[in-house]
């Protein structure tokens, strides 16, 4: 029989960095992956396929983003819950999840398709690329359902302190979205269409192992009780997911405002954009993974109560960021060039993505505790304020890149998501400590 895993009692540090490293290795490999397809990409096809699958990375952000976002927020209802040790409301509220979950990925779905078109044109998208882009665009959000089934499960399963099955899926899954993007590109002499398909069955591959896992669960066994309208528990629901979807889409407004900027500087620049955003968020992720392990952590100990072990966990994550931030931010700075000649042909478009890379080598500190501190203001039940740090990442980016890109050119991209980062930080560690001394106080301690 399956169990699940109490993240409220316990030596505090173990328990962290025992339900860290495995959720690590699964986020690593997704990026990893993710350079695979570039790479794999841009050898086999060419510079131009880069830019074409690259610059559909800020509309799956601001799609993608946002169903991440959703199931997110939905696992930090559930973590309360399993904290509190309420099974009852538990199972209801993972109902409830899957029910709204359903629907929206419905809305997403079409809502993607019929506006791709148009999107891609407001992003000022090069002639060149635009079919492509277009023909990859179709297939992946034609498979969102994939990508929400995986992520859904993935959060349930690590709101329950599992974090080992979403590694296991996708271990399988990115073995298998190689093979398959050999496959389809050098076997079957397919275009942007097959690393797209391989992407949507590796997904499926890893929501399934994930779905088998939570069939095995007993204290979520779910019945059909369970499903009946609940409106106080949808609005709960709405209010964590809803928030946290928007967060991320208001951020990637701010991306996409950026990746306009850039298209409009030329086809070389669209392509080291799109390495340079590969390179970033392989480098983020072990930051990303702690804040995922913070939202967990804090979330389960919310619920019981126990706001000692959440300030004593933010420690223990905020020194598993910073210990990656020096690690990724000296290979950033240090060596651009040679990591940019991974999945990059021409010398030209090489040195671009060069040019943009140490700057935020030297301030990745920033987006890394950001990640620590949002997660640890949600997992508290919080929302708005990481809402409106997205807002001022917005503004922050679009302000930036506007004012400055004519006058210091492509480098002006890389400030811009800097200063993002800086102002959200600023205002997500001043509400995490706020809100925590308020209950801490409230409960006497």
């Amino acid at each position: 029989m399956a169990h699940t895993y109490d993240l409220t009692n316990g030596k505090i540090s173990r328990i962290v960095l025992s339900f860290y490293f495995p959720m690590l290795f699964t986020n690593l490999l997704q990026q990893i992956y993710t350079i695979a397809d570039t790479a794999i990409v841009g050898k086999g096809l060419g510079d131009n396929a880069v830019a074409a699958v690259g610059n559909m990375g800020s509309l799956t952000f601001l799609i993608v983003g946002f169903s991440v976002g959703l199931t997110n927020g939905f696992s930090v209802s559930v973590a309360q819950s399993y904290g509190r040790k309420d099974m009852d409301e538990l199972k209801k509220c993972i109902a409830s999840s899957i029910v709204l979950a359903g629907f929206i990925t419905a809305a997403l779905t079409a809502l993607s398709i019929i506006f791709l078109d148009e999107l891609l044109l407001i992003l000022d998208t090069s002639e060149d690329i635009m079919s492509d882009s277009l023909l990859y665009g179709y297939i992946i959000f034609g498979g969102l359902i994939c990508t929400i089934f995986y992520n859904m499960c993935a959060a349930i399963l690590r709101a329950l302190g599992d974090s080992k099955t979403p590694l296991i899926a996708i271990i399988v899954s990115s073995v298998a979205n190689v093979v398959l993007n050999c496959v389809t590109i050098f076997l079957m002499d397919m275009g942007v269409d097959g690393p797209a398909y391989a992407t949507i069955i590796s997904q499926l591959i890893s929501a399934l192992i994930c779905f088998a896992r939570l069939r095995k669960i007993e204290i979520i066994k779910l019945c059909r009780n369970d499903f009946s309208a609940d409106i106080g528990m949808y609005w709960e629901l709405i209010k964590n997911g809803i928030a946290m979807a928007l967060m991320n889409s208001v951020t990637a407004v701010g991306s996409m405002v950026v990746q306009f900027f850039v298209n409009g500087l030329g086809l070389a620049y669209t392509s080291a954009f799109s390495v340079c955003m590969r390179y970033l968020n392989l480098f983020i992720d072990p930051a990303c993974t702690a804040g995922f392990t913070m939202s967990a952590f804090t979330s389960q100990n919310y619920g019981a109560e126990k706001y000692g072990r959440i300030r004593e966990g933010l420690r223990v994550c905020l020194m598993i960021a910073f210990v990656f931030y020096v690690v990724c931010g000296t290979v950033l700075v240090f060596f651009p060039e040679t990591i940019a000649g991974f999945m990059l042909n021409e010398a030209d478009t090489i040195a671009l993505a060069a040019e943009y890379l140490p700057p935020c080598g030297i301030m990745l500190f920033a987006v890394d505790f950001l990640f620590v501190f949002r997660s640890g203001v949600q997992g508290m039940g919080y929302p708005l304020v990481p809402m409106l740090s997205g807002v001022a990442e917005m503004v922050m980016r679009i302000s930036i890149v506007s004012l400055f890109v004519g006058s210091m050119g492509f480098v002006a991209t890389a400030y811009a998501g800097i200063a993002a980062w800086i102002a959200a930080l600023l205002m997500n560690m001043a509400a995490f400590y706020f809100i925590l001394g308020k209950k801490q106080k409230q409960a006497g301690l």
